[in-house]
């Protein structure tokens, strides 16, 4: 039988390997693949993504259907190489599908006659991106590293994980670095972005490691044999990330007395609107999730169980059936959705009243600002920022206005209502937002009893709801 998969993610292991590649200062790649590859990965995704117009550091082979039918791809990997001649970079020259699909390996040829230059098999066709970018490190490491023992620099602290493509990524690190110096510690490497090759030698040497995403980079994190910590979500879990830090790196006491003046400065924010009065709609928001897995886990576990929210569900996109996620939206009709734009396109689809916040990959939405982090303390306070905010606009779209259609049809008079209608305008109002819902019924039932009245009817009857509706 055939299973017809809604809106699969296009972003395989060769779109993670180019962009951890390319990310690291010293590096220039080679896409064995088609000009329509380069184009997607190198241009259009960075540009509509992380606001990057093209990554100069990256040229395709520009596989034609020649290469791909009858002669094979190796001439034109010679021919990038010899137009390109000497970067003063590391030369890789990274597999696709597509010539994969043509058995195309260049391990051999490279090192016959350009030695300096190493081939990278993506795996494109049985990996995906975040498999990609864990293979891609690792590989690194066993290809540029050194064996030298390590020798520890106390205080220090190295990052995995930032590189191209990764959703909200400088804003979150800009969090990262300020936990980690404020508790005392100080940042040595952010690999692969802001790093160079060889600093993949340097890593080792670190007192503690951070795993920026739960995706990729535990893998090359314990091949360093360094302690490793996660970066944090919420408030629980940054309080814990910031004791730890300060007993893995001797700095305890620095560590208490930032914890100390977060609570004082940076989560007062948070506070505030905690006690304020729009702290009792907490518990009546309903929110879903669809991110990747750091970011699902993460949005679930500080709105859900430390805000009191209530979590209609939070899905991993990269497992997730679009699908069911699409039925489920239609009937559970979160009052926030975290996700992607297939998800914003759903709630479209099925005109639902949700406000969509974007957490996730595909876009478009750009995210290079430093003031929208999703982690840590900064990105609790900025997450209940934006909801609250949403809930006053919500507010607004629901006042008593009198616009020019409402002067023309006023009230109907003398208009009865079924017993049917009125359970159809209860279970229509009930997926409203719970603080617009009083304002939303009354709404309805003006329009649904005007309706009426025009087609000279006295009584509302569910088929004039789904009218509305």
């Amino acid at each position: 039988m055939t299973k017809t998969i809604r809106d699969e993610s296009t972003a395989s292991a060769y779109w993670g390997a180019v962009n951890t590649f390319c990310a690291l200062q010293n590096v220039h790649v080679i896409a064995d693949a088609p000009v329509g590859c380069y184009n997607l990965v190198g241009a259009a995704v960075m540009d509509y993504t992380d606001a990057i117009p093209y990554l100069e550091n990256f040229t395709p082979t520009s596989l034609t259907e020649k290469e791909i039918a009858s002669s094979g791809s190796s001439e034109s990997v010679i021919s990038v190489i010899e137009k390109l001649g000497d970067t003063g970079k590391q030369m890789i020259l990274v597999s696709s599908a597509e010539s994969e699909m043509i058995g195309s390996d260049h391990e051999k040829m490279l090192q016959h006659r350009y030695p300096d230059i190493h081939f990278f098999a993506s795996n494109s066709l049985g990996n995906n991106e975040w498999q990609g970018r864990d293979r891609a490190l690792i590989w690194l490491y066993e290809t540029f590293g050194d064996n030298k023992p390590a020798e520890i620099e106390a205080g220090s602290v190295s990052i995995i994980g930032p590189t191209y493509g990764c959703f909200n990524s400088p804003s979150d690190l800009a969090e990262l670095k300020r936990l980690i110096t404020g508790s005392g510690a100080s940042v040595k490497h952010v690999y692969p972005f802001e790093s160079r090759l060889d600093d993949i030698s340097g890593l080792k040497n670190s007192d503690v490691i951070v795993v920026m995403y739960q995706e990729f980079g535990k893998t090359l994190a314990e091949l360093l044999g360094r302690p490793v910590l996660q970066a944090p979500f919420g408030l629980a879990e940054t309080e814990q990330f910031i004791k730890n830090l300060g007993t893995l790196t001797g700095n305890e006491a620095k560590a208490e007395d930032f914890f100390r003046e977060e609570k004082r400065s940076t989560l007062q924010p948070l506070w505030d609107l905690w006690r304020g009065p729009q702290s009792e709609w907490f518990p009546t928001i309903r929110f879903g999730v669809a991110a990747d897995t750091t970011y699902a886990e993460g949005l679930a576990k500080f709105l859900g169980s430390e805000m009191g929210m209530q979590c209609l569900f939070s899905h991993d996109s990269a497992e997730t059936d679009n699908n069911a996620l699409r039925e489920e939206l239609d009937a559970t009709q979160p009052q926030f959705m975290f996700g992607r734009i297939v998800d914003k396109i759903y709630l479209a689809e099925l005109d639902a009243k949700a406000r969509f916040i974007p957490a996730g990959f595909p876009g478009p939405i750009v995210r290079r600002a430093l003031g929208t982090p999703f982690m840590g303390h900064s990105g609790a306070v900025y997450i209940i920022q934006e909801i609250v905010n949403a809930l006053y606009d919500t507010l607004f779209t629901f006042l008593p206005i009198t616009s020019k259609s409402v002067q023309e049809n006023p009230p109907a008079d003398n208009i009865s209502w079924t017993r049917e209608a009125n359970a159809v305008l209860e279970t229509i109002v009930a997926k409203a937002p719970f603080i617009s819902q009083i304002s939303f019924g009354r709404e309805l039932k003006k329009k649904a009893e005007a309706l009426a009245a025009k087609q000279g009817k006295g009584t509302v009857t569910p088929d004039l709801l789904q009218m509305l509706k």
